[in-house]
């Protein structure tokens, strides 16, 4: 029995929104990386039997995965922009609304200009290029990838050579595989075939050795000092904010990393010096290098209409005392939270819009990485760790990697477990270490193959310990980075768009 016509449309419509939901639960904390993978399958399905809702279908899906999976902005603008229920609601819908229309945009423009339904394979391609285009655009909203739901998946192997974008292309190259043996498309044995000996090889690979280790290991411990965001920059705060750092540190002089979390100390660089310094005595002594989060101020002279002055630029960034060196600038920073775009029509409108430390300036592209007595340590300012290029490339002449955050802001949502679960992934595709320090959880040591050794409850003031293995060496991913396979899907949808115009 057939639907009615008016029926097919909504229905569509409907399934392509709970494939969207079915997304997030492939990734932390669900895990359910099978239904995840369903969802793609219905996705694909109902967009071949419907084309011409290929735009509106691809829209709906992408409110199916963004409303479940980023529906922890609500906790940040309500909990800590101030903005009551019925406007915090508003701007996190309209936030939803704008990523699924980015998500549908390669959909969209296929439909527009290439005659006819999507072709099988095309959709694979549009994928991966989808999850570039939202690295990238406006400077990147690089979350809900799929393939951070395979860490521990048969394809695990892949992605120290592939990277998260190839995941994806093989996830969605495998979702399409009932599509084609279901219309009797060509490739369809060859594609299965192709696609159940990449998830068959994926197990071996795992134990393949792309980095060794260098050096002996290095014990760590972290503060994870639990500062409620409300009063992160109090200045009633900054004293007890010290007190606390200094005195659960005060047992942990006698590792080799002593580790503090993303703007540890609530101030300024120029204004915490006093400070830093004795804490720097302190490391000299116990032979300990000491990383903290802190905003640095750095005077710059500008010239406007031909006048020069002084002025201050402001960057988040984490520092080295003690048994090391180094000074790293964030990069990539985070709208509204570290910078408010389009600043001179918003600011000022809202409190969400003059949230505190929303003026900072993006640190330089080329930097150093940090050194931990003897060890060149790369660096990850919170957001920084979902970008997979920038983690790749810091990390080629890197011992390990540290990143620190402050997730207070998602308060006791899924977004501080979505993001511990993509430091796994930086991890397992550069195999080396990563220190994770947070304010309030979930601070972790990572080890190569990204699984978690060490972990600290969350909303605890507390202390994390244990010891890291330092390598070297690079994984195939490292050397390429995902810009030969965004060419390669790039040309390969060329050459489909091609062959479907000159049928025409």
């Amino acid at each position: 029995m057939q639907l009615p016509p008016r029926l097919r449309a909504p229905l569509a419509l409907v399934a392509a929104l709970a494939a969207g939901l079915c997304q997030p639960l492939g990734l932390a904390p669900f895990d359910l990386w099978p239904v995840a993978l369903l969802g793609l399958m219905t996705f694909f399905a109902v967009i071949h039997a419907a084309p011409k809702q290929t735009a509106g279908l691809s829209f709906a899906f992408g409110l199916g995965m963004y409303g479940l999976g980023v529906s922890w902005v609500f906790v940040s603008i309500h909990g800590f922009g101030q903005a009551g229920v019925p406007l915090a609601l508003l701007l996190t819908g309209i936030f939803i609304t704008f990523l699924a229309a980015v998500f549908a945009l390669p959909f969209w423009l296929w439909h527009k200009y290439v005659p006819g339904a999507p072709s099988l394979w095309a959709l694979p391609l549009l994928w991966v290029l989808n999850e570039g285009l939202r690295t990238w655009l406006f400077t990147g909203f690089p979350w809900l990838f799929i393939g951070y739901g395979h860490l521990a998946s048969p394809l695990a192997g892949w992605a120290p050579i592939v990277g998260i974008y190839g995941l994806g292309l093989l996830l969605t190259a495998t979702a399409i595989v009932p599509l084609l043996i279901r219309t009797g498309h060509r490739s369809r044995w060859p594609a299965t075939i192709a696609l159940a000996l990449v998830w068959t090889l994926g197990t071996p690979l795992q134990s393949l050795e792309w980095t060794q280790p260098i050096g002996p290991e290095r014990t760590v411990a972290m503060v994870q000092p639990n500062i409620p965001q409300e009063h992160k920059w109090d200045p009633d705060w900054l004293q007890p904010t010290y007190d606390r750092l200094v005195y659960h540190s005060a047992d942990l002089w006698s590792v080799d990393w002593l580790i503090w979390p993303e703007a540890a100390l609530p101030t300024l660089l120029s204004e915490a010096q006093p400070f830093l310094a004795h804490q720097a005595e302190q490391a000299q002594a116990t032979h300990t290098a000491l990383v903290t989060g802190v905003i640095v101020d750095e005077p710059r002279v500008v010239e406007q209409a031909g006048r020069r002055f002084l002025a201050q630029r402001y960057y988040n960034s984490l520092v080295v005392v003690g048994q090391g060196h180094g000074l790293y600038h964030k990069q990539r920073l985070v709208p509204f939270g570290e910078y408010v775009p389009f600043e001179d029509q918003l600011r000022g409108l809202i409190e969400f819009f003059n949230l505190p430390m929303s003026v900072l300036h993006r640190g330089p592209s080329e930097q150093q990485p940090l050194v931990l007595g003897q060890s060149p340590v790369w660096p990850a300012v919170c957001y920084e760790i979902v970008y997979p290029d920038l983690i790749a490339a810091g990390s080629r002449n890197a011992h390990a990697i540290l990143t620190v955050s402050n997730d207070a802001w998602f308060g006791g949502s899924i977004a501080p477990i979505q993001h511990l679960q993509m430091a796994q992934m930086r991890a397992l595709e550069t195999q080396r270490p990563v220190l994770r320090a947070t304010n309030n959880g979930i601070s972790a040591l990572i080890d190569e193959r990204g699984h978690i050794t060490a972990q600290a409850p969350q909303f605890e003031l507390t202390t994390l310990s244990g010891s890291v293995q330092p390598r070297a060496g690079q994984t195939p991913f490292m050397i390429t980075g995902s810009l030969p396979l965004m060419m390669l899907c790039a040309l390969l949808l060329g050459g489909l768009v091609w062959q479907r115009r000159e049928r025409s």
